[in-house]
């Protein structure tokens, strides 16, 4: 009974109380303050308890550091406020009378990094998809992401089409270039390989306007390329194709995303011993663990690929993406995206941080989410989902409202985005302070 109490209470308590801020430096002193939204403090005092995550529960371990008291007042401005040295990298519960809440205290390379969602795989109407471009941007926006890219099969000019839409008006919503690569194929080149150019500051696609000389060139490269011995026939002429896609990606400074192998094409889009060969040699910058299919066989293969890979000593980047063909109330809009934790909301932060290994891929097919990466990032990603999204979406939506109004030409709609301009960066500088 006590359990779902609390668990009651924090469900309500994000919406009853304003705690800042949410995400602060381990091992530093930390002001806290609590802020009633919905009726005043009506005591004089309060006994207020601080409960860690990693510690246990103070009752079965009375030797650790689990449970911390304090008698508080509230101040002149009706707000509850205490300092405390949180430690380690965690969760903390802040209780006092039914209400529950938590902040989360990071190590120092998590200091000054904050959570992005985007999408780095999507289409519009200029390939397979159901919306134009900036249509598709502004429905993300609604719904919570900070980036995105569109995509199409093919085709680097929509995502350009996007960003000049809104190039005079204040958004942040960053925008990112990108493109689906697809290589051309004869009977002896062929490729199935999926590849996303995020981010490339020109388009790979460009590059294929002759076939036959793209055939010349790939069969060139494949002479001067040191190609894994396990590779044998077709797959040699695939290893290659691919590795200088790749290639290609990191001199128009894109990230290159090696996507859902694990698809459903008739069969499995590409056999899984091949799978383990690719995980092992090629030259992408990052796997798409999770995308935008319901069925467990691609999401679920891909990530237990992930975690066996990992077993094994092999580490790659992981990304999650949509791959969305409707960006409204389709079999795949929105059900999968990417927490990057990124200095900036900027293409080249972005990048960079994937990278470096600082992202998370989030499923979202169900209520409940799903989180797939490195223990610590995927712990503070929970956090954020319940803590600081449910909040950051609320504006999210706004923003996106009225990007799309503003894409129909509705009247009003630049106004509105130039008022509302900037309150994503101050909910950041508010909750986190680190």
């Amino acid at each position: 009974m006590f359990q779902n109490k609390l668990e009651l209470s924090y469900a309500n308590a994000l919406h009853n109380y304003d705690i800042y801020p949410k995400v602060l430096s381990a091992g530093k002193v930390s002001e806290i303050t609590i802020k009633p939204l919905n009726k005043p403090f009506g005591k004089p005092s309060y006994k207020l308890s601080i409960h860690p995550w990693d510690e246990g529960a103070a009752w079965e371990y009375p030797e650790r550091r689990n449970k911390f008291e304090f008698d508080i007042k509230p101040s002149e401005d009706g707000c509850l406020r205490f300092c405390f040295e949180f430690f380690g990298e965690q969760e903390y519960f802040i209780r006092f009378d039914d209400v529950q809440m938590s902040v989360f205290s990071v190590l120092e390379d998590l200091v000054g990094r904050y959570p992005f969602r985007g999408d780095l795989h999507l289409h519009s109407t200029y390939s397979d998809g159901q919306q134009a471009p900036a249509i598709v941007a502004a429905n993300y926006r609604k719904t919570g992401y900070d980036f995105l890219a569109i995509t199409d099969h093919r085709q680097y000019k929509p995502s350009l089409e996007a960003m000049e839409i809104f190039r005079d008006v204040p958004i942040e919503l960053c925008l990112v270039p990108g493109e689906e690569v697809h290589v051309p194929e004869d009977e002896q080149h062929r490729n199935n390989v999926h590849i996303i150019n995020f981010g490339g500051l020109h388009s790979i696609n460009d590059i294929f306007e002759d076939a036959d000389e793209h055939f010349a060139e790939v069969d060139a490269y494949m002479q001067s390329l040191e190609i894994p011995d396990c590779f044998v026939g077709q797959e040699r002429y695939m290893f290659a194709s691919c590795h200088w896609v790749f290639e290609q990606i990191k001199k128009a400074d894109g990230l290159g995303i090696f996507c859902h192998p694990y698809w459903l094409s008739d069969v499995l889009q590409i056999p899984p011993s091949l799978v383990d060969k690719f995980m092992q040699h090629l030259n992408f910058d990052a796997f798409e663990v999770l995308g935008g299919e319901h069925y467990f066989e691609q999401n679920g293969y891909q990530t237990v690929q992930y975690y066996q890979d990992m077993v094994h000593g092999l580490k790659y980047a992981i990304v999650g993406s949509t791959d969305s063909h409707n960006s409204v109330n389709s079999r795949n809009s929105h059900v999968c995206s990417t927490l990057v934790f990124a200095p900036e909301n900027e293409r080249s932060s972005l990048i960079k941080a994937i990278k470096d290994f600082y992202s998370v891929a989030v499923d979202t097919i169900d209520a409940m989410p799903r989180f797939v990466g490195e223990m610590r990032l995927v712990r503070y990603a929970c956090f954020l989902e319940k803590n600081f999204f449910p909040l950051h979406d609320e504006l999210c939506f706004e923003e996106g409202r009225a990007m799309k109004d503003y894409a129909c030409g509705v009247p009003g709609a630049k106004e509105m985005l130039e008022l509302i301009s900037g309150r994503m960066k101050a909910q950041r500088k508010k909750y986190f302070a680190c």
